[in-house]
């Protein structure tokens, strides 16, 4: 299995990094979960990605860890 880092971009303005990761925290909570990510792989190539938002719900929706391909 690979690794990947996956970030979500946003621009916040904060006057402190905590608070723009509280700020970023806050908006996770409360609205629709985010579309867009920026995927770096083991190589460092970078990607970004955008969920179609129902299938992105369909795969959240299944127990991933069941299927022996994960094992």
């Amino acid at each position: 299995m690979h690794k990947f880092t996956v970030s979500i971009i946003r621009e916040i303005e904060a006057d402190t990094a905590e608070e723009a990761a509280l700020l970023l925290y806050q908006e996770l909570s409360k609205g629709p979960l985010p579309d867009r990510y920026l995927v770096i792989d083991e190589t460092k190539a970078t990607t970004e990605v955008k969920l179609d938002r129902e299938k992105a719900d369909e795969f959240a929706s299944i127990d991933h860890t069941a299927d022996p391909g994960n094992w």
